[in-house]
């Protein structure tokens, strides 16, 4: 889905014109100047629930920033998380909405630059049927236990390095692609447990979350960010941030910022906020699908 939002704009000449005049001075951004050819970038959003949702979610956001900054934002949904992560690699998206160890990934890669995440913590989360006798990690082992892929970071790269590393259990991955599949696996019967996160599971009904029990949580770490290429000008990743941020004064706003998980934005530090996960080693758990 193309979102765009196209505004007249004077070229650069006829603005300094009027300017050099001091009649009908227009205001021309500091990325036009910059980076006039381009007016049109993409948005690519890590797919934890069903594509129908996440246009749903994002494309208001979208339109509104792009309509204030006088850009084109185009949404480009990858099909899955695999897939998100290839496209990622390969340095496609001018901007990205990843989890914490995509960040990581992403900025070896290709130098992506968080610019705004959300302020509470993400903390991943082990999740058994409310009604299971399991009420030991040990318990699993043997096991299937759900996560959405490999790669996903709360629910899945940083659970199974904790069930493997320290609390030395084997068990049997299913991989079914969202976080709402995890839990619906894990009530149904289909797996032992399941891996999530606890901001995904904050936004299921009262009824699935009254169905499940944490059994297990990884230590906190810094959430999502919104991340763009270094390709994008400089200014105007500055005044995406501010854009972000600027959603916070009113009501509309926060119900933008709230569908996508960003409720508290805070302006995002990729050496301050992702580059300590580096220490937990969790390459030799990570799965990249070409």
């Amino acid at each position: 889905m193309t979102l765009t939002h196209r505004t007249a704009r004077p070229s650069r000449r006829t603005a300094l014109r009027h300017l050099a005049s001091g009649i009908g001075a227009v205001a021309v951004p500091a990325w036009a100047q910059t980076d006039q050819r381009r007016t049109a970038y993409s948005v690519a959003v890590v797919p934890q629930f069903p594509a129908a949702e996440l246009h749903r979610d994002w494309t208001p956001l979208l339109e509104r920033i792009g309509h204030q900054l006088g850009i084109s934002l185009t949404l480009k949904l990858a099909p899955s998380i695999p897939r998100f992560e290839a496209q990622l690699l390969e340095g496609q998206p001018d901007f990205a909405f990843l989890n914490p160890y995509h960040q990581v990934m992403a900025s070896r890669a290709h130098g992506y630059l968080p610019l705004v995440r959300n302020g509470k913590p993400l903390t991943g989360i082990l999740v058994v049927r409310k009604d299971s006798p399991i009420h030991s990690v040990r318990e699993l082992a043997g096991t299937d236990i759900a996560f959405p892929s490999p790669n996903a970071f709360g629910a899945s790269l940083w659970m199974r390095a904790l069930l493997a590393e320290r609390e030395h259990i084997a068990f049997n991955a299913l991989y079914v692609q969202t976080h709402g599949n995890v839990y619906r696996q894990v009530i149904r019967g289909r797996a032992a447990a399941g891996g999530g996160i606890n901001n995904t599971l904050a936004q299921e009904t009262p009824e699935l979350r009254d169905d499940l029990r944490v059994l297990l949580e990884t230590p906190e770490a810094a959430s999502h960010p919104f991340s763009a290429h270094p390709r994008v000008a400089a200014a105007l990743r500055r005044g995406i941030t501010d854009a972000l941020l600027s959603l916070t004064s009113d009501p509309s706003g926060m119900t933008l910022l709230k569908n996508v998980a960003l409720p508290n934005p805070v302006a995002a530090d990729h050496a301050r906020d992702y580059r300590p996960l580096e220490q937990y080693k969790l390459d030799k758990y990570v799965v990249i699908e070409r």
